[in-house]
Protein backbone atom coordinates (compact mmCIF):
# COMPACT_ATOMS: atom_id res chain seq x y z
CA UNK A 1 0.00 0.00 0.00
CA UNK A 2 1.15 3.23 -0.74
CA UNK A 3 -0.50 6.58 0.79
CA UNK A 4 0.57 10.14 -0.17
CA UNK A 5 -0.95 12.97 0.87
CA UNK A 6 -0.68 16.52 0.20
CA UNK A 7 -2.32 19.96 0.30
CA UNK A 8 -0.94 20.81 3.16
CA UNK A 9 0.83 24.90 4.24
CA UNK A 10 0.33 27.85 5.96
CA UNK A 11 -2.85 29.51 6.39
CA UNK A 12 -4.43 32.16 8.06
CA UNK A 13 -6.99 31.36 11.19
CA UNK A 14 -10.66 31.46 9.50
CA UNK A 15 -8.78 30.34 6.07
CA UNK A 16 -9.43 27.10 3.79
CA UNK A 17 -7.27 24.08 2.54
CA UNK A 18 -8.14 21.24 0.78
CA UNK A 19 -6.09 18.18 1.56
CA UNK A 20 -5.55 14.87 -1.16
CA UNK A 21 -4.94 11.71 -0.80
CA UNK A 22 -3.23 9.36 -3.37
CA UNK A 23 -4.10 5.58 -2.77
CA UNK A 24 -2.14 3.10 -4.83
CA UNK A 25 -1.36 -0.97 -4.12
CA UNK A 26 -4.85 -1.64 -2.74
CA UNK A 27 -8.38 -1.96 -3.66
CA UNK A 28 -9.27 1.29 -2.52
CA UNK A 29 -13.06 1.32 -3.33
CA UNK A 30 -13.95 -1.43 -0.36
CA UNK A 31 -12.11 0.23 2.27
CA UNK A 32 -13.35 3.14 5.18
CA UNK A 33 -11.20 5.32 4.74
CA UNK A 34 -9.83 8.62 7.42
CA UNK A 35 -7.94 11.37 7.88
CA UNK A 36 -5.83 11.38 10.86
CA UNK A 37 -3.84 14.23 12.63
CA UNK A 38 -1.08 14.65 15.14
CA UNK A 39 -0.16 17.44 16.92
CA UNK A 40 3.30 17.96 18.57
CA UNK A 41 3.65 16.01 21.32
CA UNK A 42 0.41 13.93 20.89
CA UNK A 43 -0.98 10.75 19.95
CA UNK A 44 -2.49 10.34 15.74
CA UNK A 45 -6.14 10.68 15.84
CA UNK A 46 -9.18 10.32 13.50
CA UNK A 47 -10.88 13.45 12.40
CA UNK A 48 -12.81 12.47 10.01
CA UNK A 49 -14.01 9.09 8.11
CA UNK A 50 -16.15 8.02 5.11
CA UNK A 51 -17.09 4.69 4.47
CA UNK A 52 -17.10 2.67 1.86
CA UNK A 53 -20.49 4.40 0.36
CA UNK A 54 -19.94 7.60 1.23
CA UNK A 55 -21.05 7.73 4.70
CA UNK A 56 -19.05 10.23 6.85
CA UNK A 57 -18.32 10.98 10.15
CA UNK A 58 -16.11 13.92 12.16
CA UNK A 59 -14.68 14.09 15.34
CA UNK A 60 -16.63 17.10 17.63
CA UNK A 61 -13.82 19.34 17.14
CA UNK A 62 -14.15 19.31 12.95
CA UNK A 63 -17.56 18.66 12.83
CA UNK A 64 -19.04 21.33 10.83
CA UNK A 65 -15.82 22.93 9.34
CA UNK A 66 -14.83 19.50 7.75
CA UNK A 67 -15.78 17.74 5.20
CA UNK A 68 -14.08 14.28 3.70
CA UNK A 69 -14.89 12.84 0.15
CA UNK A 70 -13.43 10.37 -1.94
CA UNK A 71 -13.36 9.49 -5.36
CA UNK A 72 -13.11 5.48 -5.96
CA UNK A 73 -12.46 5.85 -9.79
CA UNK A 74 -9.02 7.85 -8.88
CA UNK A 75 -8.55 6.33 -5.37
CA UNK A 76 -8.44 9.47 -4.13
CA UNK A 77 -9.48 11.19 -0.90
CA UNK A 78 -10.28 14.38 -0.23
CA UNK A 79 -10.61 16.58 3.38
CA UNK A 80 -12.17 20.05 2.51
CA UNK A 81 -11.09 21.95 5.70
CA UNK A 82 -12.78 25.68 6.21
CA UNK A 83 -12.59 28.01 9.06
CA UNK A 84 -9.65 26.64 10.30
CA UNK A 85 -8.38 27.15 13.89
CA UNK A 86 -4.71 27.67 15.29
CA UNK A 87 -5.82 24.07 17.14
CA UNK A 88 -6.03 22.72 13.18
CA UNK A 89 -2.01 22.59 13.29
CA UNK A 90 -1.09 19.46 12.81
CA UNK A 91 0.70 16.67 10.28
CA UNK A 92 -2.57 15.10 8.38
CA UNK A 93 -2.20 11.69 7.21
CA UNK A 94 -4.77 9.47 5.21
CA UNK A 95 -5.37 5.62 5.81
CA UNK A 96 -8.10 2.88 6.69
CA UNK A 97 -10.83 2.85 9.73
CA UNK A 98 -10.14 0.34 12.47
CA UNK A 99 -7.16 -1.33 11.13
CA UNK A 100 -4.77 0.80 9.73
CA UNK A 101 -2.11 0.32 7.20
CA UNK A 102 1.29 0.13 8.77
CA UNK A 103 2.45 2.54 6.15
CA UNK A 104 1.21 5.96 7.00
CA UNK A 105 3.56 8.02 4.34
CA UNK A 106 4.94 11.76 4.96
CA UNK A 107 2.12 13.12 5.78
CA UNK A 108 1.14 16.83 5.30
CA UNK A 109 1.48 19.14 7.39
CA UNK A 110 -1.29 21.91 8.26
CA UNK A 111 -0.18 25.24 9.87
CA UNK A 112 -2.75 27.66 11.01
CA UNK A 113 -1.61 31.05 12.47
CA UNK A 114 -3.78 32.88 14.67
Amino acid sequence: VQLQASGGGLVQAGGSLRLSCSASGINFKIYAMGWYRQAPGNQRVLVASISSSGTSNYSDSVQGRFTISRDNVWRKLYLQMNSLQPEDTAVYYCNRVGRTWDYWGQGTQVTVSS
